[in-house]
């Protein structure tokens, strides 16, 4: 039997990690998010965009839990090492059939049998069996240069994580490892930093 949307875990994640948010000391793992060929350097003219780093933020609360059937949210922080603002428009998705694989404690080191990257049925919402879909954000993110204010930039992306109905029960409890976006679309902004911390979403 699953346990009612109150016991189940919020999202925190780093792309390739995802925790239950609590208050404890968490780890953190990085992700340098490969830029996608929407991507586009500017200024200064003819400058390419060096990757992005998504890393896990650990938060808490029963807004955004996950469980079967449902949506979660995710909180990430988005590092950007450009010496001017980046602007985020959208991300491109691995498949519905790319699951988080689940752990037993947030630390991501034991595996939680019966709950693998194979079985959890936990993917990112609104993906496809097309890998690399492209998902756009309802607002676009834009993070400062390097050295600047919200630089890291921390996102809440809200209903961005999903569990299907079918979700085994042995993924009650588990700590989630999501699989990486495939790849990110951003360019160069003369822009303001969004103000962080803020909240987005991608369209279907």
């Amino acid at each position: 039997m699953f346990l009612p949307k109150a016991q189940w875990l919020k999202l925190v994640t780093a792309i390739a990690s995802v925790w239950l948010a609590g208050n404890a000391a968490y780890g953190v793992s990085n992700w340098a998010a490969k830029l996608s060929a929407y991507s586009r350097g500017e200024p200064p003219p003819a400058t390419t965009i060096s990757n992005l780093t998504v890393s896990a933020t650990a938060t808490h609360g029963d807004a955004g839990v996950l469980y079967p059937g449902s949506d979660g949210d995710v909180v990430v922080t988005i590092a950007n090492p450009n010496p001017f603002p980046v602007a985020i428009t959208a991300v491109n998705l691995p498949t519905d059939t790319t699951y988080g694989a689940g752990f037993t404690t947030s630390g991501l080191g034991t595996a939680k049998t019966g709950c693998s990257s194979t079985s959890s049925d936990v993917m990112w919402s609104h993906s496809t069996a097309t890998s690399g879909t492209l998902h756009i954000l309802k607002v676009a993110l834009v993070v400062g240069a390097s050295g600047q204010a919200d630089n890291p930039l921390v996102v809440t992306l809200t209903s961005d994580v999903y569990m299907a109905a079918s979700a085994p029960s042995a993924c009650e409890g588990a700590y989630f490892s999501m699989p990486a976006f495939t790849s990110i679309a951003a360019h160069g902004v003369a822009a303001s930093s969004t103000p962080g911390p803020t909240a987005d979403s991608w369209t279907k």
